[in-house]
């Protein structure tokens, strides 16, 4: 199988990258083909931009969906961009690593998403009619592939708790996992999170890796995140709002996961 790691920490010698280091030890020792696309070294650009595309903008106001869309279409995006999307093409799965800083990725990692993901490549896509509201959420480019975030902290795991200061990490991860991955069709993983990363010894590290090694033997096997469907029955169109006799009188996120 192929495997894109998207890596996002500017420290070779920090836990997350060891983990990246041993996952791809992991998955290449499992005879998989293994790409990592080290956003800090390559020198990311993360903002997007009229600069995305080699056209520029179609007119004097930059238009970031349209101008992005016009860009994909004709095969006028910036190198780095397309370099990026085929590997999303390549791959089987694809693994997001990145240190949770501020309750979020990394800004380098969320410039990725922002300018790889094009109109027309992994947003925009499909029919909008009064059945079907686009591919996505389930469907799109990158259907039938596979998803998981590993994932650093420094908090302890008790912060992250349903009932813990930070709140659920399935709520901070959701806008990633649900919105980021399961919207351009990813089947997405339970991710594997690291917590009280500062306090890992040698010995928690074996630990950690034999954890990771595990998941990710099994990362064509394990039980993805059951995220609805947006076009499989269970969300009124165009409207796009769960039906009132699934989880009712529930509301949050976890009324999107079946």
């Amino acid at each position: 199988m192929n495997v894109l790691i998207v890596y996002a920490h500017p420290e070779p010698l920090s836990l997350t990258g060891s983990l990246k280091n041993f996952a791809v030890e992991r998955l290449t020792q499992a005879g998989h083909q293994v790409q990592v696309s080290d956003l800090y070294a390559m020198k990311w650009k993360a903002a997007l931009d009229a600069d995305d595309s080699l056209e520029g903008p179609a007119t004097a106001r930059f238009d970031p969906s349209l101008d992005s869309q016009r860009a994909f279409a004709n095969g006028m995006q910036s190198a780095d961009i397309a370099r990026e999307q085929q590997k999303l093409r390549w791959a089987d799965a694809v693994l997001l690593q990145f240190p949770l800083w501020w309750f979020s990725m990394p800004a380098i990692l969320k410039g990725w998403v922002e300018r790889v993901y094009a109109y027309g490549f992994a947003y925009g896509v499909g029919e909008h009619s009064d059945t079907h509201w686009g591919d996505r959420y389930g469907e799109g480019t990158l259907a039938g592939k596979r998803a998981m975030l590993i994932v650093t902290a420094g908090g302890w795991e008790s912060h992250y708790a349903p009932r813990g200061i930070n709140g659920p990490i399935d709520d901070i991860l959701f806008p990633i996992q649900h919105g980021m991955l399961h919207y351009p069709g990813f089947k997405v993983l339970p991710p594997f999170v690291t917590y009280r990363a500062g306090k890992t010894d040698e010995a928690r590290f074996a630990a950690l890796c034999e954890q990771l090694g595990q998941r990710l033997d099994n990362l064509w096997n394990a039980e993805p995140i059951r995220f609805r469907r947006q076009n499989a029955g269970d969300y009124l169109i165009p409207q796009l709002t769960l039906k009132a006799h699934l989880a009712p009188r529930q509301d949050g996120f976890g009324v999107h996961i079946e």
